[in-house]
């Protein structure tokens, strides 16, 4: 009888190397060999700071300010230290546990009672030693902590994917403020124009050269590229409370000077879809969410088994404090307890079945990560190579209605054609102008889309 209490703990130590569940193993998803909007084999190194390329002071300050301001990634970093430190939650559930107690307390018992009493009061006086350590025969324990490892990955990823939306958000806002700019700089500009043909309008029909016909319709036009003008300020100034909110600012104390981008647009090639993969922190959280949901399985799985446990305690216990620290008042109690479910309703099963439907629906929110980020680069180079085909046929539309304008006043000086040939080439050459701006903004944001879609150069950290 002596020697079974050693053999009931000896065996399960010898046996507690394996653990239940599958081993977890990514899905074979292909992502193709080649873009359909591109033949690039090489992509460029993003930097870690890749709105960099953009080479726009402003625009680093602002991006760099979201970052460090914006309460969605505060709650994503929160979330990333609130993951690691439940990993030291159940990595703790390997290790023994030991507990101290103590306590002392006085009994008075009845002196009338039924049955008499010779000591009426008590006194007890106990302190010591509780263990316990659970054997995690199945790997019930070493599962949650992949599981828990995992999940504090996924967060840590999740935070960078915050970092890198808030980053292509304050660029996608940042460079459509940009092109209100250009286009506010174009209508003050034709406004000044339209104030100036008003006046000459007026001089001539002052001077009876014209019947008024074309002083009302310069007035027309001129008014007309004012309300042009409080449409473009109306959307600067939503844009730029975007930005504010990005920031973690009151739009009421964040302003965005007004200019122009100058800076030549950077290029950026994808390189191969598989590498895109690699690099986005979306598809490093889904997969690390998938190897969670995978070790839960083996946790759900060990429910199905016996739990051995050691537990044991030791210390001192007496009825008087002056005998109390002799060594007669020694206690110790070692044992082992085997716990195994025998009916429980189903509760195990439905568990068990509840894991498995958990890691489907992760592994099918793993698919659909990576087919969003293989569209979201597919999207970002076909709209490039569209606003690019824009952006030549403007160029050469504006060529060809600067031409028509110049023609159109000569014509009209020499009263060969009326003012109304004059109105519609000059606003031919305003619209054009003003897509032009637009097309240069798109492009910018663009292409920091498709910086976000490669997985920009966050590192995760």
């Amino acid at each position: 009888m002596k020697s079974s209490l050693p053999s009931i703990i000896i065996a399960p130590l010898l046996l507690a190397g394996c653990a239940l569940g599958p081993d977890f193993a990514l899905p074979g998803l292909s992502a193709g060999g080649t873009w359909k909007q591109s033949t690039s084999m090489k992509g460029t190194a993003l930097p870690d700071e890749w709105w960099r390329l953009f080479r726009d002071a402003e625009l680093n300050r602002l991006v760099q300010r979201a970052i460090d301001a914006n309460p969605d990634i505060a709650a994503a970093r929160a979330r990333r230290d609130t993951a690691r430190a439940l990993v030291g939650v159940d990595r703790a559930r390997l290790f023994p546990r030991l507990d101290v107690n103590s306590s002392t307390g006085i009994d008075r018992n009845s002196a009338n009672g039924a049955f008499p009493i010779q000591n009426l009061e008590n006194q007890s006086y106990r302190a010591g030693f509780d263990f316990s350590y659970d054997l995690d025969l199945w790997g019930s324990n070493r599962r949650s902590i992949e599981a828990a490892e995992a999940e504090a990955s996924a967060a840590d990823a999740l935070l960078a994917a915050q970092r890198l939306g808030i980053a292509s958000e304050v660029a996608r806002q940042y460079f459509t403020l940009r092109g209100l700019d250009a286009q506010e700089a174009i209508l003050n500009e034709t406004i000044a124009s339209r104030e100036e043909a008003l006046s000459l309008e007026k001089s001539r029909n002052d001077a009876g050269l014209t019947d008024g016909l074309s002083t009302s319709r310069a007035r027309t036009e001129v008014e007309r590229a004012k309300n042009d003008l409080a449409l473009i300020q109306r959307r600067r100034g939503s844009t730029e409370h975007a930005l504010a909110v990005l920031c973690g600012t009151r739009p009421g104390a964040f302003s965005v000077s007004k200019k122009n981008s100058t800076a030549a647009l950077p290029r950026i090639a994808p390189g191969l879809p598989a590498e895109v993969l690699a690099r986005r922190p979306d598809m490093r959280a889904a997969e690390q969410s998938l190897r969670a949901a995978n070790a839960r399985i083996g946790v759900a799985e060990a429910a199905f088994y016996p739990d051995i446990s050691l537990t044991g305690s030791a210390g001192l216990d007496s009825v008087d404090a002056s005998s109390f620290l002799q060594w007669e008042s020694r206690v110790l109690s070692l044992g082992a307890g085997l716990a195994a479910p025998l009916l429980d309703g189903g509760t195990n099963r439905a568990n068990y079945d509840a894991s498995r439907s958990r890691y489907e629906e992760s592994l099918a929110r793993y698919r659909q990560t990576m087919l969003v980020a293989l569209r979201e680069v597919e999207d970002a180079l076909v709209d490039l190579q569209g606003l690019g085909r824009s952006r030549r046929a403007l160029d050469a539309a504006l060529d060809s209605a600067g031409e028509t304008r110049k023609l159109s006043f000569q014509r009209y000086d020499k009263g060969l054609s009326s003012y109304f040939e004059v109105v519609e080439a000059d606003r031919d050459v305003l619209q054009i102008r003003l897509a032009l701006a637009e097309v240069d903004a798109q492009q910018r944001v663009s292409l920091a889309a498709l910086a976000a879609a490669l997985g920009g150069g966050w590192d995760g950290k």
